[in-house]
C-alpha cells in the first residue's frame, strides 16, 4: 500500500495551513466562544479563498467545485480543524456547507439550488433530527403526503445547524402515496414558504447553536422531491457518511493542536527542579496521545482513500467517527492535565476545545450509535 501524499494535494494542505495561520488564528480570541462570526467578516474570508483557489475545494469538478476527492478534503478539514473558531463555521470560508444531496437533483433543481450554493450565492442546511428521532429514522414523525401536484408537510426537527442563516433546507420526511407510506424522502424547502418557521435556538456547552425547524401544513410542488418518493434515506446515508467521515480530520486537526500546546508546556513548565517532560506520568500522557492520533490519522486516510476508489465506506466511516472523536477526547483531557489550572481558563483554548470534545462524542450519531452500526456490519458479513 502506497502511503504517500501526491504533490498537488501536499501543496494543498501546506497552502490551507498558511490561510489557517494568518487569516483564522487571529479571529479566535474574538470569536471562538461566538455562536457565529459576522457575516462581513465570512464575506471577507471567502474572497480571500477565492483569490488562492480555494473555494469549493470539495464540490466535484462536473458541479464547478475543485474535486480533490475524500483524501483531499481530509487534508484541508485537519489544517482548518486546529482553528478553535468552530469548525462548521470555518468550512464555510472556503467550501458551501453543501453535502451530497443536491448533486442528486434533477438539472431544474441544480440550476435553481446548488449552482447557487457552490458559488456562494445561497445558504442550505440540512434536516433530519427530530425530537424523537435522532439516531432511529424508524420513528421519523415528519410525514410528507402527496395531494394531488403537491405535497404537504407537517413535523419539526431539531439541532439543525445554520438553520437560521439558510435559503432553503433539506427536509426528510415519511411519504405517503395514495394512503400508503412508502419511505423517507428528502425536500427542499425554501426560507419563506408559508408554514415553514425557526423555533428555539438551542444554547449548546460548545458555542454552536443550532435550531428547531417546524413545518405546519408546508405545500410543495412535486417538482421539490429531490429524487424518487421513498428514496430520500439513501440520500441521508451518504450525507451521514461523508459527516462521519470527516469528524476524523476535525477531530485530528485540534487533537494535534491540543497536543502540541501540551509538549510546549511540559517543555518550559519546572516543578520541584525539573521540567514537566522529565517526569514519566508525563511522558506516558504525551506518547498515549501521540500514539492514538497516528492511529486516527491513518484509520482516516484509508477510508478516505476507500471512499476515493468509489468503494463502499459506509463501516469506516463510522469506526473513524468512534474512534477518532473519542481519541480527540482523551487527547485534550490529558492536555488539560498536563497544564493544570491554567488548562481550564480561558487564556487557553483547551477549556474550549474539552467542550467542544465532548459534544461529538453525540453530533453525527453518538458513539453508541457508532458501535451498533460496526457490530452490525461486522455481523452481517
Amino acid at each position: 500500500m502506497n502511503f504517500t501524499i501526491e504533490p498537488e494535494l501536499r501543496m494543498l494542505r501546506d497552502s490551507v495551513r498558511r490561510f489557517v495561520d494568518e487569516e483564522l488564528m487571529p479571529l479566535e480570541p474574538l470569536y471562538a466562544n461566538e455562536p457565529d462570526i459576522p457575516d462581513e467578516v465570512r464575506q471577507r474570508l471567502q474572497s480571500r479563498a477565492r483569490e488562492l483557489g480555494f473555494w469549493s475545494f470539495d464540490v466535484p469538478e462536473e458541479h464547478g467545485g475543485g474535486g480533490i476527492g475524500m483524501l483531499g478534503m481530509c487534508l484541508v478539514f485537519e489544517e482548518l480543524g486546529r482553528c478553535n473558531v468552530p469548525s462548521f463555521r470555518a468550512q464555510t470560508v472556503l467550501t458551501p456547507y453543501l453535502g451530497p444531496v443536491l448533486y442528486h437533483c434533477t438539472p431544474e433543481q441544480k440550476e435553481k439550488y446548488l449552482y447557487p450554493v457552490v458559488r456562494g450565492d445561497k445558504r442550505t442546511c440540512f434536516a433530519l433530527t427530530e425530537p424523537g428521532a435522532g439516531s432511529d429514522p424508524a420513528r421519523m414523525r415528519t410525514t410528507a403526503v402527496l395531494e394531488g401536484d403537491h405535497w404537504r408537510i407537517n413535523g419539526t426537527k431539531v439541532f439543525i445547524t445554520s438553520a437560521d442563516k439558510a435559503d432553503f433546507v433539506q427536509v426528510f420526511a415519511r411519504t405517503v402515496v395514495k394512503g400508503e407510506e412508502v419511505g423517507v424522502s428528502c425536500f427542499l424547502v425554501d426560507k419563506g414558504t408559508p408554514g415553514f418557521r425557526l423555533g428555539q435556538s438551542f444554547e449548546l456547552m460548545s458555542p454552536d447553536r443550532p435550531w428547531e425547524v417546524v413545518l405546519e401544513d408546508v405545500r410543495l410542488p412535486v417538482s421539490q422531491l429531490v429524487g424518487e418518493p421513498g428514496k430520500g434515506w439513501e440520500l441521508a446515508r451518504e450525507f451521514l457518511d461523508v459527516g462521519r467521515l470527516i469528524h476524523g480530520p476535525k477531530s485530528i486537526g485540534r487533537a494535534e493542536r491540543a497536543l502540541q500546546l501540551a509538549i510546549s508546556y511540559a517543555n518550559q513548565r519546572s516543578t520541584f527542579g525539573q521540567p514537566l517532560a522529565k517526569r514519566q506520568a508525563i511522558q506516558w500522557m504525551v506518547a498515549d496521545s501521540a500514539t492514538e492520533l497516528h492511529a486516527a490519522r491513518l484509520m482516516t486516510y484509508h477510508a478516505a482513500w476507500k471512499a476515493d476508489q468509489g468503494l463502499d465506506y459506509h463501516l469506516e466511516a463510522s469506526q473513524v467517527k468512534l474512534y477518532a472523536d473519542e481519541m480527540y477526547m482523551r487527547v485534550v483531557d490529558r492536555a488539560i492535565q498536563i497544564h493544570g489550572g491554567i488548562g481550564l481558563s480561558r487564556e487557553l483554548p483547551l477549556e474550549l476545545m474539552f467542550r467542544d470534545a465532548r459534544s461529538r462524542l453525540i453530533t453525527e450519531g453518538s458513539s453508541e450509535m457508532q458501535r451498533i452500526i460496526i457490530a452490525s456490519e461486522m455481523l452481517k458479513r
